[in-house]
């Protein structure tokens, strides 16, 4: 089977060693097919074309065979989608669908990535929570933001500006950043989503751990949850968007 052109860069086909897994996922990277610009495999979207020939979104980029990569831009995927580029610049990536059959999606593509980028940030916020990696409860959030064990801070959309700025102010002080402006993160998920992703009623603001960011050879929990967090977040046009902040240094 020939490798898709988007694909060239780096093989995400071919099995790699487990030892060796997680730097190539890392440092690989990956080409639109709608744009043409290169960027980081972790920063982009998969696409995955099924046996009968559906494209679909592949966020975790696990399912088998050929691929195709996106930018995560709903608006530029809409547009892409209405004109006709999307279609051809599959045809390209993927030489036809399988066995000579054409490739199809739906209508509503852009709407199913989205979907499928929250599932994954949600799935992985329940991860970390069954890790143990992330704190609940206000109070406790405090406590430990001010002590510095908090690597990163997140509110629900839907939280209120003085709870946010309560807890805020306590993260700067563990982390040696006050008078630096530095914030929690507002997520794309009001306090219904999260409650049901980490199985408790009414979470409003959620820490992440950074009592195992020592940890040899492992990526910090901070890091998992903050790009499911970037991609959603990019996806949905949120100009601007920061997942935490570095406290100077």
């Amino acid at each position: 089977m020939r490798t898709p052109p988007n694909e060239s860069l780096t093989s995400d086909i071919a099995e790699a060693p487990a030892s060796q897994s997680s730097a190539q996922e890392i440092g690989s990277e990956r080409r639109c097919v709608l744009s043409g610009e290169v960027h980081p495999r972790a920063e982009l979207i998969r696409l995955a074309v099924s046996p009968s020939g559906e494209v679909l979104p592949d966020p975790n980029a696990k399912a088998p065979g050929r691929g195709a990569w996106i930018a995560p831009d709903r608006a530029a995927l809409e547009s892409a989608v209405s004109d006709g580029l999307l279609k051809r610049a599959l045809m390209r990536a993927f030489k036809g669908g399988p066995e000579g059959e054409t490739l199809s999606y739906s209508d509503d593509l852009p709407q199913a990535v989205e979907a499928a980028l929250t599932r994954t940030l949600l799935d992985r916020l329940g991860l970390e929570m069954r890790g143990g990696n992330i704190v609940l409860g206000s109070s406790r959030i405090e406590e430990q933001a001010r002590t510095g064990r908090i690597s990163l801070l997140l509110h629900a959309s839907d939280s209120s500006e003085d709870g946010r700025k309560k807890l805020d102010q306590a993260w700067r002080v563990g982390s040696d950043a006050e008078g630096s402006g530095m914030r929690g993160s507002v997520l794309p998920l009001d306090r219904g989503a999260l409650s049901v992703a980490l199985g408790r009623e009414n979470v409003v603001h959620l820490g992440v751990s950074s009592q195992n960011d020592g940890a040899k050879n492992t990526t910090r929990a901070s890091d998992r949850v903050g790009q499911a967090i970037g991609r959603l977040s990019r996806y949905k046009g949120m100009a601007g968007f920061v997942v935490g902040n570095d406290p100077p240094g």
